[in-house]
């Protein structure tokens, strides 16, 4: 990345389906940096559920969320850039995320609260696409065996996507080619 950008994080998000792994792998290439997915930090007691179509619960999710919070925080604060692919569905999960970053207690504090875009070392970026699409593309993915989410959890997680635009979340078009997101990204939101 740009040597103004050290110690960022960014998360691609999005409900299953939306492309962040491919997203967040392209957009790591392009700009030289890691690429984590979230997917690889689940227990396998998570992942056995959700490929059973059992949602995950609160107590599912959480400690997973604080391990990929404490894998952003050491990425930050060795100064490295990281792109992680996460699904964040809620508010609550993206503050979890946002605790990586050591500078965030300050500026929200200075700000007066957690509601607005403070924590500049952790970026979002909502990869949109309507429901009908998104189920497509986990019925394609579901017959060729290549991942463990069904698509019936999908309208779960519709249910619990959670967008709040004072966050400072940038939202792109998930139905867009790969390398036009890609662009899209870099340009229009990490080098504007």
């Amino acid at each position: 990345m740009d040597s103004t950008l050290r110690g960022l994080a960014v998360v691609i998000m999005g409900v299953s389906g939306s492309g962040k792994s491919t997203i967040g792998a392209l957009l790591g290439k392009a700009v030289n940096c890691s690429f984590l997915d979230a997917d690889d930090f689940h227990p396998q007691s998570n992942k056995e559920k959700m490929g059973k179509g059992i949602p995950l619960s609160e107590e599912d999710r959480i400690p997973w969320l604080e391990t990929l919070r404490d894998t952003l925080q050491r990425h930050i604060s060795n100064s490295k850039n990281v792109i992680l692919a996460c699904s964040a569905l809620q508010k609550r999960y993206r503050e979890i995320l946002r605790m990586a970053d050591p500078d965030y207690n300050k500026l929200t504090s200075e700000v007066g609260g957690g509601g607005g875009g403070g924590g500049g070392g952790i970026k979002f970026v909502l990869l949109d696409a309507a429901a009908d699409v998104l189920a497509a593309r986990l019925k394609k993915r579901e017959e060729e065996g290549n991942h463990y989410m069904p698509a019936s959890l999908l309208r779960s997680q519709l249910d619990l996507l959670q967008i709040d635009m004072a966050e400072g979340i940038f939202t792109v078009d998930a139905t867009l080619s790969a390398d036009v997101i890609v662009h899209t990204i870099m340009t229009n939101f990490l080098f504007k």
